[in-house]
């Protein structure tokens, strides 16, 4: 799914660098976050010809390397991911399905529903108008909230986390997002060892 496009963005991303003082008059540290953990030293602070040459060198060495990264951990599988969008208004929150289902669409993930209830929740206050007296007059004051669900289904750890992020970082303002998780996990040792006797 996702992991297809990694090796494209890591090609287009521009090396890291971390430049400090090494404690000489005009002398800094230079660092590349890359396979040769080697520091680098010059007389000043290296032009963008100097960063362009050093990404394009390595460049070739990480294509060469294999992207997958094994930190000894599973990834965690997710079952389905429930998305509760809430908002003052069904137009902004239509839209935003819309977007959530194409960015799920451009990354093939399984979309489970994208629905929203046909009527809105309404909140009435009923205040005086004045600040002790005459009970007749009064104002009432509506809130109204809009609903929309969004389901996802089967995804891997990884994928979810950047899917969400990038998810919670295009939120409209004025909308709230909750956001439930359905994992899968394996029985524990003592039921597996129960069931199969």
């Amino acid at each position: 799914m996702f992991l297809s496009k990694v090796s494209f963005l890591l090609r287009n991303a521009v090396t890291g660098v971390v430049q400090r003082e090494s404690g000489y008059a005009s002398v800094l540290a230079r660092k590349l976050f890359l396979q040769n953990d080697a520091l680098e030293f010059s007389t000043s602070v290296p032009c963008r010809s100097d960063i362009v040459s050093t990404r394009q060198q390595t460049d070739s060495t990480s294509e060469s390397s294999s992207l997958t990264t094994n930190t000894g951990t599973p990834d965690k599988l997710y079952k389905k991911i429930e998305v509760e969008v809430r908002g003052n208004e069904s137009a902004v929150l239509k839209s935003y399905g819309q977007f959530a289902v194409m960015a799920a669409n451009h990354l093939e993930i399984t979309i489970g529903r994208n629905t929203a209830p046909r009527k809105a929740i309404h909140e009435r206050y009923t205040v005086l108008k004045s600040a002790h007296v005459h009970k007749k007059h009064r104002v009432q004051y509506e809130m109204r909230t809009y609903y929309r669900y969004l389901d996802f289904l089967q995804l891997t750890g990884s994928t979810a986390d950047t899917f969400l992020e990038y998810l919670q970082r295009n939120l409209p303002e004025g909308v709230a997002m909750k956001v439930t998780k359905i994992e899968l996990e394996k029985l524990p040792e003592s039921i597996a060892a129960t069931s199969n006797a």
